[in-house]
């Protein structure tokens, strides 16, 4: 599935086996987005997280930086 634009945001939903699985993406989602100093919307129900981007001091609207973020988690995940 690729990222939806919606709201003034880019915003996808990732599917895991399990609780553990979609934690331990989160958490290298959390170290990435760290790295580049953006840090995204989300959150975890079991084995899903979805995530919202916007850049925030740009008017929260989608930026490149956005764009770049979303690239670099989906390097993370296998569809």
């Amino acid at each position: 599935m690729a990222w939806k634009e919606e709201n003034n945001q880019l915003v996808k939903t990732f599917t895991f086996g399990d609780f553990k699985e979609a934690f331990g993406f989160m958490t290298r989602v959390a170290f990435l987005a760290d790295s580049q100093d953006h840090h995204p919307e989300w959150s975890n129900v079991y084995n899903k997280v979805t995530i919202h981007l916007c850049t925030h001091d740009e008017g929260s609207k989608v930026t490149d930086k956005d764009r770049k973020l979303a690239e670099d988690i989906d390097k993370f995940v296998k569809e």
